[in-house]
């Protein structure tokens, strides 16, 4: 399919049409190994390899996005050898996904499958500092001391953390409530700093990464991104 190339950019997902017309000046997007600058260029979406900063630009017409709101009771992995239930059981598409990042058994929230390898990379490494939001409950009410500490970053003994934003939303006798942005993905990483100033997470939930939130997506239901949030996940 013939198609204007600023087009074709903005439809996989790079960009919005205008910011792509940017890149196509600025000399960022090249069609069979040579740069183009023009904008009214047209390519042949089923035989051209578009790229844009030196990465080939695949059509979305293969390619999914889907947010899940995770229930706790299920394991993120495309299958398990010991027969528990994945997230996989609550997709039904035909297309192959699987997940970026993980969430544990007992946590629940948002996560996004795709087929996409480039953003799972782009998603998953750790050079990319993207923003994850949660509601964690935990046990007893710890001091501002120590959630000081884990505001500043701190060694967990296995890995060590760098700084994170903490807000106590509601403090009971036996348990507090609190919200926790954290710029970093490592293994089971927001049980383990309450676990390391001796508050265990007794519930945990994923809110939001970045901007992309959970909210008004019942728990086990799953739906496509929309443009807008694939382009602003494809430009963090």
């Amino acid at each position: 399919m013939v198609i204007r190339l600023q087009k074709y950019l903005a439809d996989a997902g790079i960009a919005s049409r205008r910011k792509c017309e940017s890149y196509i000046i600025e000399g960022k997007v090249s069609v069979n190994g040579r740069v183009v600058k023009e904008l009214g260029s047209k390519i042949d979406s089923d035989k051209d390899i578009v790229k844009y900063n030196g990465r080939i630009v695949k059509n979305n017409s293969n390619l999914i996005y889907i947010m899940l709101n995770k229930p706790t009771g299920y394991i993120t992995s495309v299958s398990d050898e010991k027969g528990r239930k994945t997230v996989m059981d609550l997709i039904d598409i035909n297309i192959r996904v699987y997940p970026i990042g993980r969430l544990d058994y007992n946590t629940s929230g948002l996560l996004l499958l795709t087929n996409d390898g480039d953003l799972t990379y782009k998603l998953t490494h750790p050079k990319h500092e993207v923003e994850k939001k949660y509601i964690v409950t935990v046990k007893g009410v710890p001091s501002e001391e120590k959630l000081n500490e884990l505001r500043k970053g701190t060694d967990l003994g296995v890995y060590k953390t760098s700084h994170s934003q903490i807000s106590v939303l509601q403090s009971r006798i036996d348990k507090t409530k609190l919200k926790v942005v954290i710029h970093e993905g490592k293994n089971r990483q927001v049980r383990k700093m309450f676990e390391h100033i001796g508050c265990p997470v007794i519930k945990l939930q994923r809110v939001a990464i970045g901007k992309l939130k959970i909210k008004g997506l019942s728990q086990g239901k799953y739906r496509h991104l929309s443009k807008d949030e694939l382009n602003y996940i494809k430009n963090l």
